[in-house]
């Protein structure tokens, strides 16, 4: 054979294997199925998810892969097989159909070779799987009839209700924190204040609101600062920033007691400084008149344990007394401000300055939020958004013939406020009352709503950039949700809620006439 005709033959199989496309097999089921490997942009075990209320049946969940957020379906669901749990063989097969989704498979088998002439149509396919989510079928590969999956069009058919998608097709929606949380045109009332409460020594205390940066968990190890007063408890990392740590129990002269489960960190600023005050607990977000303030008697304001404190709030006819804490007294602390200049002088508190000065000028950038928990899953909500926390009562008053939705109504000083499960509302399993339970209130289309949630955890500055848009594959209420902070260095994926779309006005209008009956 001439070197001419060797030629001719290479360049007649480089074109045959040129047309032949690779594809993934795998099994769900007895079935086996295909994908072009094109999509494919990656096999791994199933990760762990959480779980996103009123969303479709197919969805698992949501998980973080390398700090992206990762939509996880299940197939099985899909093509109506009973659901299996996850064993050591079982995968996600994940494929770009506009942003990457993680498909669950019972196993994966190979990559074959396959001519696009060797796939048939599966119209006459006599299959349990529906044949118009199939490209074809190739027939007779290895002894197996394998089928091939147009995933764009499962995708496309599964969650076509949520139509409209964004510009580009993706099944993300646009926007992070919207406007919709922008409460700045509500007026405030110059009667009312607004107190974060908290326990010291199954005492109550109380710092203004506006005070307050945020509420962070009690970290695992404190910096011991050398030579510092007894009541300042070291140091701690907030963001890669390091924050001085106040012991308000031996600031009062209290006894000592070790930081617990419970044990918050609040954080004030003032000054330019800031430090986080730890407390027993973190009670609720109060909002209370003037009326209910009234000054410490001068006498006692001169000891030295109540310095810091500047008012008495009387609650409850007056069976309920919270301690307001001033933060600018307490930053007048002798001992405590000569601590935080050392700090300054050693440049340990330089780049939170800075951080400061950022926050001030990009607070549009920097997110506060309330974090609360239903279920093992974090929810969130722009601090802004809410009015106010409060306990729940030991009983709510019942309203004959409300809807099914409404738990009940309290009496909130003096204004009768509807109350509902958020667990109801978001479709998940209802659970007993105890002792951590809390009411949300929010503003809703000019209505004072209270939702109850599982626990409030704390209050978060998002950092920048955490906020990723929600995925559209939420169910019909998929506008419930606006984000999705990923914490990355905490590896928390918390889901973030807009409380204008808790309720539409219709909803809003039944609540009112219910609890107008009371």
């Amino acid at each position: 054979m001439s070197a001419a005709e060797d030629m001719i033959d290479q360049e007649e199989l480089d074109a045959e294997t040129s047309e032949r496309h690779q594809y993934v097999t795998f099994r769900v089921g007895e079935e086996l199925f295909a994908v072009d490997m094109n999509p494919v942009q990656e096999i791994i075990r199933v990760p762990e998810v959480i779980r996103v209320p009123l969303a479709p049946p197919s969805l698992c969940g949501l998980a973080n892969l390398r700090g992206k957020v990762l939509p996880v379906i299940s197939l099985r669901y899909l093509f109506a097989l009973p659901d299996t749990e996850n064993d050591e063989a079982t995968r996600a097969v994940v494929i770009d159909v506009g942003q990457p989704i993680g498909f669950v498979v019972d196993r994966v088998a190979s990559v074959i070779e396959v001519d696009p002439a060797d796939i048939e149509d599966a119209g006459r396919l006599r299959t349990t799987v529906d044949t118009s989510m199939l490209k074809g079928v190739i027939r007779n590969h290895g002894g197996n009839m394998i089928m091939v999956v147009d995933f764009d069009l499962l995708v496309e058919q599964e969650y076509a209700h949520l139509e409209p998608l964004t510009s580009d097709g993706s099944l993300l929606a646009g926007g992070l924190l919207d406007d919709s949380f922008n409460n700045d045109n509500e007026e405030e009332d110059p009667d009312e204040l607004q107190l974060v409460s908290f326990v010291i020594n199954q005492q109550e205390y109380a710092a203004p609101i506006e005070d307050v940066k945020e509420i962070v968990q009690m970290p695992d190890s404190v910096t011991a600062v050398p030579r510092s007063p007894g009541h300042i408890l070291g140091l701690m990392n907030l963001r890669d920033q390091l924050l001085p740590l106040v012991d308000l129990r031996t600031l009062f002269a209290l006894d000592y007691r070790e930081p617990d489960d419970k044990s918050r960190v609040i954080v004030v600023a003032s000054g330019g400084y800031s430090i986080g005050i730890v407390v027993d607990s973190v009670s609720e977000v109060l909002r209370v008149t003037r009326d209910d303030v009234e000054g410490l008697v001068p006498m006692m304001a001169r000891e030295s344990e109540l310095s810091d404190i500047t008012d008495i709030c009387r609650l409850n006819n007056g069976k309920r007394l919270v301690s307001i804490l001033s933060i600018e007294r307490l930053f007048g602390n002798g001992a405590l401000l000569e601590t935080l200049e050392e700090l300054s002088e050693e440049n340990m508190l330089e780049q939170e300055q800075d951080i400061n000065d950022t926050q001030d000028t990009e607070s549009d950038d920097d997110n506060q939020v309330v974090v609360f928990r239903l279920n093992s899953e974090e929810f969130a909500v722009p601090i802004i958004s809410i009015q106010e926390i409060v306990r729940i009562p030991d009983e709510l008053i019942r309203v004959p013939k409300a809807p099914d939705f409404l738990e009940g109504v309290i009496n909130l000083r003096g204004i009768v406020l509807p109350v509902i499960d958020l667990r109801t509302r978001l479709g998940l399993v209802a659970s007993e009352r105890n002792e951590r339970q809390r009411i949300v209130v929010f503003l809703i289309h000019g209505v004072r709503t209270g939702f109850i949630v599982d626990q409030v955890t704390e209050v978060l500055r998002l950092p920048e950039g955490c906020v990723e848009s929600s995925p559209k594959i939420a169910g019909e209420h998929g506008d419930l949700f606006t984000g999705m902070a990923n914490l990355q260095e905490s590896k928390r994926m918390i889901q973030l809620l807009n409380p204008d779309t808790l309720m539409d006005q219709d909803t809003v209008a039944t609540l009112e006439t219910a609890a107008g009956g009371q």
